[in-house]
């Protein structure tokens, strides 16, 4: 019952606790006790714990005259980030203003690459304050983008992966190609990953083919809608992925996100999808750029190569669910999304072939020239798309008309192949008779085409018009 009677003054005492969370008053006097990270029953927040005084240093501002405590809190939920008040140590904060977060945030608790990251101008402008914020609003802003951004790679976890995904990828025959362009680019230093982005399964596809061939794993940048439930658990505690807010416009958090991105790749190497997002319409779409200005605000240009790499599959388990879209009207939940593939997955197996080719340097790229960060774009979706695996599914939608007798859309694939052939393209087979054979019994088997005595009829146009586009960047190149 005297717990229940506290007052409000008493419950905004260090070590009081509401709701189970423990909110604290900071302040220049000493606490009685050190304290230690401890995870309350949510998982969510991390509070303190006492334990026995300890011999530590306090932080002297020569400025103020007076010392400060170092303690906080290291992970909090959104919705808790204004309900602390008090004072921020040093140059945080006035006194008396409205805590970030009921945490205390100092150079004990910042990891290193929260340190570089603050420390750079990119990032630092914005913490003096503008766009209508104050320096302890911009501060609170940016502390959020960077606990929403920190990530973890668990390898020898990652690696376990494949067992409990096991029905998934038994589906999925996975072909490596241009291995030798990968490997040389790892022993020479970072290498970051630019791949087109067909399915989901993406996800797990270039991982593991690295993964095959003993290469080590890179991060991932990935969107933020993926980040719901247990998928969203693995890809931030154990792949290692980076969450994206794809559609902010925020400047503060476009500078972050930035500058994030480029320490990593201090420690790690990269994997990132610049389309946006999968292909709703089956094409290569245009390359965003804003990762690629990241990248080159890396340290180390002179040893940072892109790798292109290009993601092909004999069929796209969410073919329907995109085709029948045609265009990303709104972001539906992700566990939706999932339910939808899992439906799709009766009876699918398919090829999927991943492709790397020469490594691009990035030594005379300059971050802060528009223009470069362009090319560098342009030449990397170039690149993507020669890679880019021409299957039979996608000869025979491309061939395919409204109703035609199997010889004559034999004639047309063989046509197909002869100009891409001459264009270069990088052909799966490239016997007519064959790749006809084979893309309409894959098709057929999908339900996107049906024979009808000697002829094929389409099923499913939206689908066919799906699979037919992925080789529109290799047919409409001058």
């Amino acid at each position: 019952m005297a717990a229940a009677r506290r007052t409000s003054a008493d419950r905004r005492q260090p070590g009081s606790s509401r709701n189970g969370s423990v909110r604290y008053l900071v302040s220049s006097e000493a606490p009685p006790q050190t304290a230690e990270p401890s995870r309350t029953a949510a998982g969510r927040i991390f509070a303190t714990r006492a334990r026995p005084p300890a011999a530590a240093a306090p932080k002297t501002d020569p400025k103020a005259g007076r010392t400060e405590n170092l303690f906080h809190l290291s992970r909090v939920r959104p919705e808790e980030m204004s309900r602390g008040r008090g004072p921020l140590p040093g140059d945080l904060c006035e006194r008396g203003s409205r805590l970030p977060f009921p945490m205390l945030y100092s150079p004990l608790m910042l990891d290193e690459v929260t340190q570089a990251v603050l420390s750079r101008e990119q990032v630092a402008r914005y913490l003096r304050g503008g766009e209508g914020l104050s320096p302890v609003e911009a501060r609170e802003r940016i502390y959020a983008y960077l606990d929403e951004l920190r990530t973890t790679q668990r390898y020898h976890i990652y690696r376990a992966l494949k067992h409990p995904l096991y029905p998934i990828l038994r589906k999925l025959t996975r072909i490596g190609e241009g291995m030798e362009h990968v490997e040389r680019t790892v022993a020479a230093g970072r290498a970051v990953y630019v791949s087109n982005h067909r399915s989901h399964l993406d996800y797990l596809i270039g991982p593991l083919i690295l993964e095959d061939y003993a290469v080590r794993p890179p991060i991932i940048a990935a969107g933020i809608n993926v980040f719901g439930g247990a998928f969203g658990l693995i890809q931030r505690h154990v792949t290692g992925a980076i969450p994206i807010r794809r559609n902010s416009r925020d400047p503060a958090y476009l500078a972050t996100l930035k500058v994030y991105v480029a320490e990593m790749l201090d420690q790690h190497d990269l994997l990132f999808y610049p389309e946006g997002g999968r292909s709703y319409t089956g094409d290569l779409k245009s390359f965003k750029t804003g990762l690629f200005n990241a990248t080159l605000l890396a340290q180390d240009l002179a040893h940072t190569h892109i790798v292109p790499c290009a993601l092909t599959y004999d069929l796209v388990l969410e073919d329907r669910t995109l085709a029948r879209q045609g265009v990303k009207r709104r972001q539906r939940p992700f566990t939706r999304e999932i339910a939808e593939m899992v439906g799709s997955a009766v009876g699918y197996e398919t090829r999927v072939f991943v492709t790397f080719g020469p490594p691009i340097p990035l030594a005379t790229y300059r971050p802060d020239s528009r223009r470069d960060v362009l090319q560098l774009a342009h030449l990397t979706r170039e690149r993507v798309g020669r890679l880019y695996k021409v299957l039979p599914t996608a000869l025979v939608a491309t061939a395919m008309g409204p109703s035609i007798a199997e010889a004559d859309l034999t004639g047309r694939v063989a046509d197909l192949i002869a100009t891409l052939a001459a264009r270069g393209a990088n052909l799966d087979i490239t016997d007519p008779t064959m790749a006809t054979e084979r893309g309409v019994g894959l098709l057929a088997l999908r339900g996107v085409i049906v024979r009808d005595g000697k002829r094929l009829r389409v099923r499913e146009r939206a689908v066919l018009r799906y699979y037919a586009r992925a080789l529109d960047h290799l047919l409409t190149q001058t």
